[in-house]
């Protein structure tokens, strides 16, 4: 990892970190529900939603004291993904970022409902921003609700679930991913643009990157998937393969799927070549999502 990178991600993830337990306890709630959100907070990951937002408004020479608050509502709305898409009903995983999954410790009904109290204090938090205008809040609870709704997140995991034994093809796969994954991950880089206050063009080229570190990021876990360890990935290695999903190196072979890599990579840094700092933290971002071991 680039030393710039790993210099900014030590400095905000403490930041990312102690702002969603402020989040998280700004109201009361039942004890057993409260540890059971702050036990998938708290399991670790990477943080690369919430930093991407923030590393878009830095890049782009912006400053907003909600850049946390809206880097942590993409968070818990991507935890509480986590807690549903691992449930029995769906993908049936025991372990998560190398910890058991949440209804593993407090059964399917709380981790459900955790799942529902997190995605509610997400948009709670969104709506409760202090320092950007209404009409750009109206903006990024409309952005997050499109993303992780029915036209995104959501949707991306109905049509994941419905192509398991199934062959897709490429396209097929592709939409999935844009919706599942990809969504979530445009959020970011588009929220971190709108709190930055750039141009229509900057956005647009900003879109295209995030696109392609969306499928980036999904190629690469779906190599990973299959050339490492559960102890290196944190979650059970080689579950796609036994759910008999298609994936990238299923449908390309292992080293198609690297050339895909490889395009969506180079694609994205081309797309923001218009940052005028060769160093700047999206690409170090998308270095880092193919470089990567876990």
């Amino acid at each position: 990892m680039h030393k710039g990178l790993q210099q900014f991600i030590e400095t905000q993830i403490p930041l990312i970190d102690e702002r969603l337990h402020q989040l998280l306890t700004e109201s009361p709630m039942p004890e057993n529900l409260q540890k059971s959100m702050a036990y998938s907070i708290d399991a670790g990951g990477k943080r690369i939603r919430p930093l991407l937002v923030i590393a878009t408004l830095q890049d782009l020479g912006g400053r907003s004291e909600d850049a946390l608050t809206v880097a942590c509502a993409v968070e818990m709305i991507h935890t509480y993904s986590l807690i549903h898409d691992d449930l029995p009903c769906m993908d049936d995983d025991d372990f998560r970022r190398g910890k058991p999954t949440n209804h593993k410790v407090f059964g399917e009904a709380v981790a459900v409902l955790a799942g529902d109290a997190l995605q509610a204090v997400a948009f709670r938090s969104l709506a409760g921003l202090v320092s950007t205008s209404p009409e750009k809040t109206v903006a990024l609870i409309r952005l997050l609700s499109s993303a992780s709704g029915p036209e995104g997140m959501v949707g991306g995991q109905i049509l994941d679930m419905e192509g398991e034994n199934k062959q897709l093809s490429i396209d097929q796969l592709e939409t999935v991913h844009l919706n599942k994954t990809g969504a979530l991950l445009s959020f970011c880089i588009e929220a971190g643009a709108i709190l930055a206050d750039v141009d229509e063009e900057k956005s647009r080229l900003l879109r295209t990157y995030a696109k392609n570190i969306g499928l980036a990021f999904q190629i690469k876990d779906d190599i990973l998937d299959i050339t490492s360890t559960t102890e290196q990935l944190g979650k059970t290695a080689g579950s796609d393969t036994s759910s008999q999903k298609s994936t990238y190196p299923s449908l390309l072979g292992l080293e198609g799927a690297e050339k895909r890599l490889r395009y969506h990579h180079q694609s994205a840094k081309e797309s923001i070549g218009f940052l005028s700092d060769k160093e700047s933290l999206l690409g170090m971002f998308a270095d880092y999502i193919v470089e990567r071991s876990s």
